[in-house]
């Protein structure tokens, strides 16, 4: 049988290509006796699965009955499935048929099967395999053929392990498996499925169908849609009640979704404006790079200097040009006034040279002095001429303000 007629003849409405997978198998495994596991989340529409596998078997003229094992109590489940004897337990004033008794030579659905206790899951795993179950209160086996389909919502992967649920029953049902697909997954079904549903919606309450404008369209396929098909549904028919604009926009839609899932709707950027923000970003990174690499070029010149000098390094106007541009943070630097910056990043020289002496005639400075000694010094003299105000120390050193922050506690100053 056709896919497309199996889902006129249901009314499933989707052309997905995951929901044309789910209904290909269903119509596949239906003239078996082969059971059948169907998974997917709630809301999905799960329960049409198994009325399109008994519809099409041989069991079509037998008895169909769907039960929600998540809806009866634990108390009553055995009796509810299988039957209870007149006396059984307390209220049991009459013999009483299960439904695996009244399903014989039909198809049973079991939605919620995850939810079964223990005790019935052992009942239910020997009615699979042998066809033969007991009524509560009686010993006589009574014998049955049916066809069962379960469903559910429960990872069981998690309920094995966390010993909810019997792995040999999990085998026994999941001898086929089918996936409704969430909503999410059948984005282009959406509008399809909201226009169903308001022309549906529009006949029961006699007033006119809803209509989207393309924001609201956009917000419809994007949207997560936690609650599925059955979601939409319900949002459907209340914008079909108490709308009295039939043209709906986004921001109209917006008032009918979850807050926090609306959150999560992507936003709409404009592809040039994405391209061009990618490109900018790009080009930063690369230049970043580009100027990290030639840094530590320079910081091994300059290591490679003090090596060769026995831990100093000449104060050359190139060295001082390199050390200038290494170490700073920022941008401050250009703003210098010249007998500012040179007072700063000049390194002890060996022999003094008039250039030198000129910007420091007050410093005398010996030729055993590390590096590291000569950059403590210098900030201390700084601090001091500026009375411990940093933002004028670090611009007067030729550094950022965070830069000599990170050297203050370096050096315990």
């Amino acid at each position: 049988m056709e896919i497309q007629s199996v889902k006129q003849r249901f009314g499933i409405i989707g052309n997905s290509t995951p929901l044309n997978r789910a209904i290909d198998i269903a119509v596949q495994v239906a003239p078996t006796n082969i059971s059948v596991l169907i998974n997917g989340e709630s809301g999905t529409g799960k329960e049409v699965m198994p009325k399109i596998i008994h519809n099409l078997s041989s069991r079509k003229h037998g008895p169909y009955i769907a039960v929600n094992c998540g809806a009866i109590p634990e108390g009553t489940i055995d009796s509810e499935l299988f039957g209870h004897e007149k006396g059984a337990f307390t209220g049991a004033h009459d013999s009483r048929k299960g439904y695996f008794e009244v399903a014989n030579g039909g198809t049973i659905f079991l939605d919620e099967v995850a939810e079964l206790p223990l005790q019935t899951q052992v009942r239910l795993l020997r009615v699979l395999e042998t066809g033969e179950f007991i009524k509560v209160g009686s010993s006589k086996v009574i014998k049955t053929d049916v066809r069962v389909v379960a469903a559910t919502n429960v990872n069981f992967g998690d309920a094995i392990a966390k010993g909810r649920f019997r792995e040999d029953l999990y085998y026994r049902l999941n001898q086929v498996p089918i996936f409704m697909p969430p909503l999410r997954d059948r984005k282009e079904d959406v509008h399809l499925l909201f226009r169903k549903f308001t022309t549906d919606f529009s006949e029961q309450y006699r007033m006119p169908p809803l209509g989207l404008d393309h924001d609201a369209v956009e917000i419809l396929i994007n949207y997560r849609w936690p609650g599925n098909v059955r979601q939409l549904k319900n949002i459907t028919e209340q914008m079909s009640v108490i709308e009295k604009e039939r043209d709906i926009d986004a921001q109209t839609l917006l008032q009918y979704l979850p807050v926090d899932e609306v959150n999560h709707l992507p936003m709409v950027v404009d592809k040039q404006q994405q391209e061009s923000q990618n490109y900018s970003e790009r080009e930063i990174l690369y230049q970043l790079l580009f100027d990290m690499k030639n840094d530590l070029t320079d910081l091994k010149k300059l290591v490679l200097q003090m090596i060769q000098h026995d831990g100093h390094l000449d104060p050359t106007e190139s060295n001082v040009a390199l050390m200038k541009r290494v170490f700073e943070d920022d941008a401050q630097s250009e703003n210098m006034s010249p007998a500012a910056s040179s007072g700063v990043l000049h390194l002890p020289q060996r022999t003094a040279t008039p250039s030198y002496e000129e910007h420091h005639v007050h410093e005398e400075v010996e030729e055993t002095f590390s590096l590291q000694e000569t950059e403590k010094e210098l900030i201390k003299k700084a601090l001091a001429k500026h009375k411990n105000k940093r933002k004028y120390a670090a611009r007067e050193l030729g550094i950022s303000e965070r830069t000599l922050y990170r050297k203050i506690k370096e050096y315990n100053l």
